[in-house]
């Protein structure tokens, strides 16, 4: 599987909420880096994120490949449904760094703006913002 098609794994895996799925495409020593969640092991994060989570649609805009680095990046559109029900939509960037093989993620770094959507994440928390 090139890069493309385990990016496109993930995104699948995701809209599908389906954890076991998602963290077969990291290597066991992966980290994932969150605006909302931080730096915390992919398990972590995953198995925090889709308890978060009632709902997820990801519609890819762009793939970016780095001819030099085994990296990529996803820029896509989310649309995330909270457990609260509480639907928020947003761009993201996804950058992926790959194992040297280029058949695992080794790292994942989310880029995109919290602030539309960090009341609606707290309060789905049961916290003030």
């Amino acid at each position: 599987m090139n890069s493309v098609e385990l990016c496109n794994e993930y995104l699948s895996a995701l809209n599908a909420g389906d954890l076991q799925k998602v963290l077969s495409l990291f290597d066991s020593k992966a980290v994932v880096v969150s605006p909302l969640y931080g730096l915390v092991e992919a398990e972590r994060f995953y198995r925090e994120l889709f308890e978060d989570t009632n709902r997820s649609k990801t519609t890819l805009l762009h793939v970016f490949q780095a001819e030099d680095t085994p990296a990529v990046a996803l820029h896509f559109h989310y649309s995330w449904t909270l457990k609260s029900g509480k639907v928020v939509e947003f761009e993201c960037v996804d950058v992926i760094e790959l194992t040297a093989d280029r058949k695992k993620f080794a790292k994942l770094t989310i880029i995109y703006d919290t602030a539309p959507l960090r009341a609606d994440f707290a309060e789905s928390h049961g916290r003030d913002s």
